[in-house]
């Protein structure tokens, strides 16, 4: 669909000729003319303009009626007046009537020195009220979500809140009910408002009826600074600010960049702020002594990872989390490369692809753009869940098709919460990624799919129909990828590849592809060189191993020593059992945490504390390729120090000193040893970040891509046999994560495992909703072996021979079970 109109016309008001976009709104052209129309129930962001709350009214030339300045478009040569006396009066009545039954307890509310309700009686009213009948009165305050406390008296029914709900979130859990003076907000069925994205409501609210439960009655505004940066929680990357007062976070809330996140947050990165002041925090080193991890001194930890690092020498492999800085991955690698002769380090889950295919990937010429899910014709969701994996995403798509008639299509091996949105949506088996992906290439071109299709666990059917509303699907296609889709390896870029380039997507703008990966900044970590493969810049490296060969290589004993930064890899790999082992049979394991989850609990010799996102300071890298700039808004909790100031001591004590002082002193190093990062700065960078393929000259420095390997058809994947094994299919929610765990507003949203089946194969089992049963992974000869617990979850949606379960937690997680069969036993 075509972006907003960059034609601009020009118009007067109060006697100022003011130039703006065509079609824009009065109210946000007046302001390009230093021109403030005061609104409470228009917000942009929610979608068309309602004209609620009649506080906008204008008195334009030609129109004989007061016009709402919120819902009527800027016109050429039209004369505009926002002071005379009929807008004046107008005005001053409507502040009247919102506060007939508003409370004005201005001295106990939240909202109290950053009220719009009070700024704008300030500034519109008439500061006299003529109403003496009793105020309306409701109990209060009330849970409206354990987020979420609502004070009906002060709501003023602007309809944000519930417009919301209904428009951007498309949860619809929010009405309005009763009528006239009675009217009030609440759920639809009386329940609490359990959302992934329930606290934007309280961002949007423009008086003080909603507040943050956490944050009640913490602080003022004069008491308060507001810091921004970037959440480093999930891959979104969205911008924040947080609220800091006397060096603690007390409050998150979004900072402009629409690019991004389009002013929206999700929950976790909304209230996870608390887990920086958490009891359960690291903030010491530690070290194992007698079995038990005592905390220490920092020269001793030091000293006692350099010599163990040292000692060996080509045997050390590393691992690095999703949250790693650009910096510390730069100087990771640097550490095992230059200083332990190793290049075994990775930081994706299960490993990954090879150089030629991340290459072929990230060529510039086929990146789309978050913005251009919003405004492209067709975009295909394939391999991701974007609620889970990246949340912002999934407001974006909807927002495309809700706004600009954009046809969406969704293929996971998961039913979608965007099944309602899409026009098609397709389910394939667990495990059958290359399959799936070649049999839509096959179905494109017309070709038979017979064979691939059933290698997927797909209908063929619903492939030709997909296929067919891709070739119809207009100029502009984005295909958003998960990362979980490339464990089919090779196959799945080529048969990518091939699909991009029959739409016709390289070098058109709002088209290509964009991956959605599974650490907040792979992007970044693959571009300044934490792979087996390649280095800074995605340049030639001597081939090291990857994830999953560093566990089979620490299991066999070929490596002794292993560095984990900022991951726990019975977390966040697969294979728990053989990391298991790995972990037992490694004689050093050093690690980064911000918590002791149980894999460092039990097997780390050497703890650092970790710094949080609120006290970092370095870049990140968007999966769209912008890169953004993270700055502390608090002071580093304890005796945590940066990580990045850590990797530099110990390269240097290795014998590799990377002569870096200061993390912008990393930051220059890395953007001048990355060709396509040349010329970038921190300055540059900005508070928005930029988009370094944007630019032709750093485009151009991006390295060439080699031959990518393709198959006709993939493997076929595992089928469910007549003795009731089931195909075991995998997940993790946004909610998995040790930051929900231990803040105690997320703790009631951390996952408990289930299992989710359809209807027909808990029947077959004897299982109903609800019932504890047993998951064990079905072997060769019809045994069941291992086993996780779980509930039964019944899904109508859920594809029958599958089961579903959750990675990432810390009891009884999916990657106990080996796969790809399992049985359920009630």
């Amino acid at each position: 669909m075509p972006r907003p109109s960059p034609t601009t016309i020009t118009f007067s008001i109060d006697g100022r000729e003011v130039e703006a976009p065509q079609n824009a709104m009065l109210v946000d052209a007046a302001k390009l003319g230093d021109v403030e129309i005061p609104v409470f129930c228009y917000e942009p962001k929610l979608g068309p303009p309602v004209g609620a709350c009649r506080m906008c009214l204008v008195e334009i030339e030609g129109i004989p009626k007061l016009q709402t300045a919120c819902s009527t478009p800027v016109k050429d040569g039209m004369v505009v007046h926002t002071q005379t006396q009929r807008v004046r009066a107008a005005q001053e009545h409507v502040v009247e009537f919102l506060l007939i039954n508003h409370p004005l307890d201005c001295p106990v509310c939240d909202a109290g020195g950053e009220c719009p309700l009070q700024d704008v009686t300030y500034g519109w009213g008439g500061g006299k009220s003529r109403f003496i009948e009793p105020k309306r009165h409701f109990k209060k305050p009330l849970e409206l979500s354990p987020l979420v406390a609502i004070d009906r008296e002060r709501c003023i029914l602007c309809y944000r809140c519930v417009r919301f709900s209904q428009e951007v979130a498309e949860d619809y859990q929010l009405v309005l009910h009763e009528r006239g003076a009675a009217t009030y907000v609440g759920t639809f069925d009386g329940h609490p408002y359990v959302a992934p994205f329930s606290g934007n409501i309280v961002e949007l609210c423009p008086v003080g009826a909603l507040t943050f439960k956490p944050y009640r009655f913490r602080a003022r505004p004069w008491d308060i600074e507001n810091a921004g940066s970037v959440c480093t929680l999930c891959p979104a990357q969205c911008n924040i600010a947080f609220t800091v007062r006397d060096d603690r976070a007390l409050r998150v809330l979004s900072r402009a960049n629409p690019e991004v996140d389009d002013g929206w947050l999700c929950d976790k990165g909304r209230f996870a702020y608390q887990a920086v002041h958490a009891p359960e925090r690291i903030t010491a080193p530690m070290v194992r002594d007698g079995g038990v991890l005592r905390e220490t001194s920092w020269e001793r930890a030091i000293e006692e990872a350099a010599g163990a690092l040292a000692k060996s020498r080509g045997r050390v492999a590393a691992l690095a989390g999703g949250e790693t800085t650009n910096e510390e991955g730069y100087l990771l690698q640097h550490l095992l490369r230059q200083g332990l002769d190793s290049g075994d380090l990775d930081h994706r889950a299960g490993g990954g692809l090879d150089r030629d295919a991340l290459l072929a990937l990230s060529d510039p010429a086929l990146q789309a753009t978050v913005s251009d899910l919003e405004y492209a014709h067709t975009v295909l969701v394939l391999g991701t869940e974007p609620v889970d994996d990246a949340p912002i995403l999934d407001l974006r798509l909807r927002k495309g098709v809700r706004r600009n008639r954009m046809r969406l299509a969704v293929a996971t091996e998961r039913p979608s919460t965007l099944d309602p949105a899409a026009k098609l949506s397709l389910r394939y088996a667990p495990g059958g990624e290359a399959a799936l992906v070649t049999a839509l290439a096959a179905a494109f071109f017309g070709g038979d799919l017979d064979g691939p299709a059933g290698a997927a666990g797909a209908d063929a059917d619903a492939l030709r129909e997909l296929a067919g509303l891709l070739r119809t699907g207009g100029e502009d296609v984005v295909i958003l990828y998960g990362e979980r889709l490339l464990a089919g390896g090779p196959d799945v870029v080529g048969a990518l590849l091939k699909l991009a380039g029959a739409l016709g997507l390289s070098g058109r703008p709002g088209a290509g592809l964009l991956g959605v990966p599974t650490g907040t900044n792979a992007r970044g970590l693959r571009e300044v060189g934490v792979l087996p493969h390649a280095g800074p810049g995605l340049a030639p490296a001597t081939p090291g191993r990857d994830a999953t060969q560093i566990a089979a290589a620490a299991e066999a004993g070929d490596v002794n020593a292993l560095y984990l930064l900022k991951t726990d890899p019975l977390r966040d790999q697969p294979h728990r059992g053989q990391w298991l082992r790995a972990l037992d049979k490694a004689t050093h394991i050093i690690a980064h945490a911000g918590f002791l989850t149980e894999g460092i609990r039990e097997h780390a010799t050497i703890v650092f504390p970790a710094e949080s996102y609120a006290e970092k300071e370095g870049t990140v890298t968007h999966p769209d390729g912008r890169v953004q700039r993270l700055r502390p808004a608090i002071g580093r909790q304890g005796l945590t120090r940066p990580e990045w100031q850590l990797l530099a001591e110990l390269a240097r004590r290795c014998g590799a000193d990377p002569q870096i002082l200061t993390v912008h002193m990393a930051t220059r190093r890395m953007f001048d040893e990355v060709p396509f990062y040349a010329g970038l700065t921190v300055d540059l960078l900005g508070a928005k970040g930029l988009r370094w393929w944007e630019d032709p000259a750093r485009a151009a420095a991006f390295p060439q891509t080699g031959a990518i390997p393709q198959a006709p058809t993939g493997t076929p994947v595992a089928a469910a046999t007549p003795n009731g094994a089931l195909r075991l299919g995998t997940f993790r929610s946004i909610w998995a994560a040790p930051e929900v765990e231990v803040s105690p507003a997320l703790k009631f949203l951390h996952p408990r495992q289930r299992v989710e089946l359809s209807p027909a194969d808990a029947q077959r089992l004897g299982v109903r909703h609800g019932d504890r049963v047993r998951v064990g992974t079905a072997s060769a000869e019809g045994r069941t072996m291992g086993g996780v617990e779980a509930v039964a979850h019944l899904r109508d949606t859920a594809p029958a021979g599958t089961v579903f379960l959750e990675e990432g937690i810390p009891a009884h997680s999916a990657n106990a079970l080996e796969g790809p069969l399992v049985e359920v036993t009630p």
